[in-house]
């Protein structure tokens, strides 16, 4: 059971990955909310089953995608997250829960929550200094944006009134309905591709590189939150005061003065309130001026915010709720198999287009195999598709009847790879079924040449999907390595790519200066870029925190106690730790690797500085159950110190904070004398004053 919980957890991540990169980074998605939100709760749910399976690198603990091509990168000043989402009265009640054991809270205590209309726009930050606009970056991935000042400035007040000396924003650029169409009309006119939604145009529209484009498309934007301030600004500890403060200075938030207009906002200690606000605003959705696909919660108190913290990839104090999709009907004209660069085998039905809230679809992901025999979707079936508020669909099931009596035969799953012809084999318990040609197989291949020099692994400029084919399909590269090697091959690097349609001197001089540059990469891009199964870009930089340089991490995992040893990290499951010792046990991939190391410089890692703690650096393992603030508030807090936090006891351990009803971990700290701390001896330790 657990093994293939491992593996079906694999599967998801890996599909839902791919469908974050072409969101975030290319605005191009190929599935709808309710799609991906499915996918999402299926790994969810098998993480709250399994959570010692739980890896970084999964979607649930990442957000977004690496920035785009075209504008300066620029690091957050603190990470833009995601948020967690609701789908039910029941998701909300258990947040509300979550939040209550987190601080300890009775029944009894107010916990006030401010409530605002999710609008799927693109993020973005903003930095006003002395209140001048002085900066504005995309989310990117959630660490490093995209720098988008001077298209922020045609949208946001450039001056604020009696701003702070500091005051960086977080908000959402989006487009009004009549401004969609209206965009659309134009460029119907004038015979240019359409705009799926309005959240696509807007960030078309936002990313564009002729400021006087975007300033032409009617953007709007609202703000929602504030990621630095400065010191001795009075917030009144709550988050509707200082918006509506925020309000005041000149900046367009939900939170308003103005008594006529409609609310807009909810601030309650209720629930109740808080979920029939929820009803009104689902009722009113059709009726607004802009899209919106489901409502935020947030906890008021700025102190209770700062305890309860963020996950990996969200707020621990907020949550989106999400409304129900939209549905429709329509015809599938063809399934069709795609192969992922892991050798997955994904079925996709092509759809008769049909338009679902104001957006025209056409096919639809139907995950795998399991999923097109349990609602038995053949060509020819009229189907219920439904979306909420993105571009393609989810085939919810067959219409009983409607495709008549001569249904087709049912969809029988291909066996063999429809691109090299390899046998396709299903591991028990697992739900993807993947091509076992390898590297022989040229989907795969290919698949795994664009990761490596994708934006978020070896971020190789130039040299896109596109080109990758073009040289793959051509002979000049095969393998990560022939990238490096493909300069002098062409003689003086110029005399073969110059003359290519869409290429020039200068093209191909800019490609051979990337892939210079990109000899010398992180350690943990690089672990990224390796595609080794399961391992993604939070595993990667986990694995470089630990082991510090490539030959150690190699040197760990071919020693003969790698698993024990991978097994100890905090993060690391057994299903990762199998991965890497698979991977570099493979002599064909330890080949590549020392081709690459010959002509690679990968970087040792380089901790960021710690704060001046007394426990910075130190590895620490918290065990029992602590009586003076909760588990994972004491994790937290130990990490925002620049603790290491571990599962497990080792010679290596520092600290072992037990609690009461200590086990097998405070056993195994006495008996290899590693230093144990009682729970107010740890808190006097790291000089917290909390009760």
């Amino acid at each position: 059971m657990r093994e293939q919980a491992a593996r079906d957890m694999a599967a998801l991540a890996e599909e839902i990955r791919a469908h974050d990169v072409r969101y975030y980074q290319q605005d191009a998605p190929t599935i709808d909310d309710a799609t991906y939100d499915a996918l999402r709760l299926r790994l969810l749910a098998l993480e709250k089953e399994f959570p010692e399976l739980v890896r970084p690198d999964s979607p649930t603990q990442t957000v977004g995608a690496a920035p785009a091509e075209g504008f300066k990168k620029i690091r957050h000043s603190q990470p833009m997250l995601s948020l967690d989402n609701a789908f039910s009265e029941e998701d909300v009640r258990d947040f509300d829960q979550r939040i209550r054991k987190f601080l300890q809270l009775g029944a009894a205590d107010e916990l006030y929550y401010i409530c605002e209309q999710k609008i799927d726009g693109v993020s973005f930050s903003a930095r006003y200094e002395h209140g001048q606009l002085v900066q504005g970056l995309t989310r990117g991935d959630g660490e490093v944006g995209e720098d988008i000042t001077e298209n922020l400035k045609t949208i946001l007040p450039l001056t604020l009134r009696a701003s702070p000396p500091l005051l960086e924003v977080r908000g959402e650029v989006y487009m009004k309905k009549q401004d969609f169409l209206t965009l659309n009309e134009s460029r119907l006119a004038v015979g240019a591709p359409l705009f799926a939604n309005p959240r696509n145009a807007a960030a078309g529209s936002l990313r564009q590189l002729d400021v006087s484009v975007t300033a032409q498309r009617g953007l709007s934007y609202f703000v929602y939150s504030w990621a630095q301030l400065s010191e001795d600004v009075e917030t009144h500890n709550s988050d509707m005061k200082f918006m509506l403060a925020l309000h005041d200075m000149g900046l367009t938030t939900f939170v308003t003065r103005d008594a006529g207009a409609a609310r807009h906002y909810q601030w309650t200690a209720s629930l109740d309130v808080l979920l029939a606000y929820y009803q009104e605003m689902q009722a009113q959705r059709a009726l607004m001026d802009h899209d919106i696909d489901g409502m935020v919660y947030k906890v008021d108190r700025l102190d209770w915010r700062e305890r309860l913290g963020f996950k990996a990839r969200s707020p621990r104090w907020a949550i989106a709720h999400k409304f129900p999709a939209e549905q429709a009907v329509t015809v599938v004209e063809a399934i069709e198999i795609q192969v992922g660069r892991t050798g997955t085998l994904t079925p996709v039905a092509r759809l008769a287009p049909i338009n679902v809230g104001g957006v025209v679809v056409s096919n639809a992901t139907l995950h795998n195999e399991d999923e097109i025999a349990r609602k038995d979707v053949r060509v020819g079936d009229t189907v219920i598709i439904q979306r909420a508020g993105d571009v393609i669909p989810q085939v919810v099931g067959v219409v009983s009847g409607a495709s008549g009596a001569m249904r087709a035969e049912p969809y029988a799953f291909p066996t063999h790879c429809p691109v090299c012809d390899a046998q396709a084999v299903r591991e028990e318990g697992e739900v993807a079924r993947r091509c076992t040609g390898g590297l022989t197989c040229a989907a795969q291949r290919m698949e795994r040449l664009k990761h490596f020099a994708s934006r978020n692994a070896m971020n190789i400029d130039g040299l896109g999907d596109k080109q990758i084919e073009a040289f793959y399909q051509e002979g000049l590269i095969s393998s990560p390595a022939d990238i490096y090697t493909l300069q002098a091959r062409d003689g003086e690097g110029l005399s073969r790519l110059k003359n290519r349609e869409g290429w020039g001197e200068k093209s191909a001089s800019n490609l051979f200066a990337a892939i210079e540059t990109s000899r010398e990469v992180a350690l943990a891009r690089f672990i990224f870029a390796l595609g080794i199964r399961h391992i993604g870009e939070e595993t990667g930089k986990l694995l470089a925190k630990h082991f510090g340089t490539f030959e150690q991490l190699q040197a760990a995992v071919l020693d003969a106690h790698a698993r024990e040893t991978l097994l100890a990290i905090d993060g690391i499951g057994a299903t990762v730790a199998q991965a890497l010792i698979q991977f570099f046990s493979e002599p064909h991939n330890q080949q590549l690797l020392a081709t690459l190391m010959d002509v690679l410089r990968v970087q040792p890692y380089s901790a960021p500085a710690l704060a001046n703690t007394v426990v910075a650096g130190k590895t620490v393992v918290f065990t029992g159950t602590l009586d003076r603030i909760g588990r994972n508030e004491a994790k937290a807090l130990a990490e925002t110190l620049g603790a290491k936090v571990a599962s497990s006891v080792s010679k290596k351990t520092d600290y072992v904070i037990a609690g009461a009803d200590a086990g097998s971990k405070l056993k195994t700290a006495v008996e290899l004398g590693v230093t144990v701390l009682t729970e107010t001896e740890w808190l006097t330790l790291i000089g917290h004053a909390h009760a």
